[in-house]
């Protein structure tokens, strides 16, 4: 039976990407998203995705309010976190294998880096059902789902900027240095713009004080957007590195 050749290169190379395409598209797809469901909850649906049990004057969208509320807003959420999931996955499998190559002499960083890309898959995962589960149909599980992604996601930043500084400690690559620095000043800044959110919160509910519940959104935007920013820090991580599907060698295939 004749057989079509498969278009190889030389070297048997089917598909080349480089690994920062991958990590703009990977954040990107959440970024649009989130950019475009609350822009648009403001300009078609801002009574809908402001409006809270209190009744108090409220001028932006919880992030629940924008990506669930309404449509298309909660169409274009799905697909994006849908499109980018995949990848993410794959990511954390490259950090893992990653730190496996790293030599550090502590008999604790073997454990640390399971229990980080632990924590890394359980934030995508988290994501996953907190999106696809609106707080509109059932709320319990999607609060549950977001706490359990911002506990694995700021989990993960901190275990990751641990595993760094015990492997890198001594590197002299700029790239490293510049992806190390700002991992850290984004942990940190996740991890004070998140708890600043959960006092607004508190105090729009037992209070309802006009225009707190608007600090609480804006906080909870910035909150995603450093996550994003955290995960973009891959750009600098395997800046040199590709994403190849190729031909095994003859003497190697199955």
């Amino acid at each position: 039976m004749f057989q079509v050749p498969m278009p190889l290169d030389r070297d048997g190379t089917l598909f080349r990407l480089r690994f920062t395409t991958l990590a703009v598209g990977t954040v990107g797809c959440p970024l649009f998203g989130f950019l475009f469901c609350v822009i648009w909850s403001l300009f078609f649906h801002f009574d809908e995705a402001t409006t809270t049990h209190c009744g108090v004057p409220n001028y932006l969208p919880s992030i629940s309010a924008a990506i669930g509320g309404a449509t298309p807003e909660r169409y274009m959420w799905r697909f994006c976190i849908g499109v980018h999931s995949a990848p993410r996955f794959l990511v954390a499998v490259v950090y893992w294998n990653h730190y496996r190559s790293c030599h550090c002499p502590r008999p604790s960083y073997p454990r640390l880096c399971k229990v980080a890309f632990a924590l890394n898959l359980l934030e995508n995962v988290a994501l996953l059902l907190l999106t696809y589960v609106s707080s509109s149909e059932n709320y319990m599980v999607h609060e549950n789902a977001f706490i359990l992604f911002i506990a694995a996601a700021l989990g993960h930043m901190f275990l990751t900027c641990v595993l760094w500084r015990m492997t890198k400690k001594h590197t002299v690559s700029p790239e490293e240095r510049k992806s190390y620095k700002w991992k850290l000043w984004l942990f940190l800044f996740n991890l004070l713009a998140f708890s600043v959110a959960v006092a607004f919160y508190f105090r729009h509910n037992w209070y309802c004080e006009p225009g707190v519940y608007t600090v609480f959104a804006l906080l909870e935007y910035l909150v995603v957007l450093s996550n994003m920013a955290f995960h973009m820090t891959a750009w600098w991580d395997f800046g040199n590195k590709e994403l190849v599907v190729s031909a095994q060698p003859e003497d190697k295939r199955f």
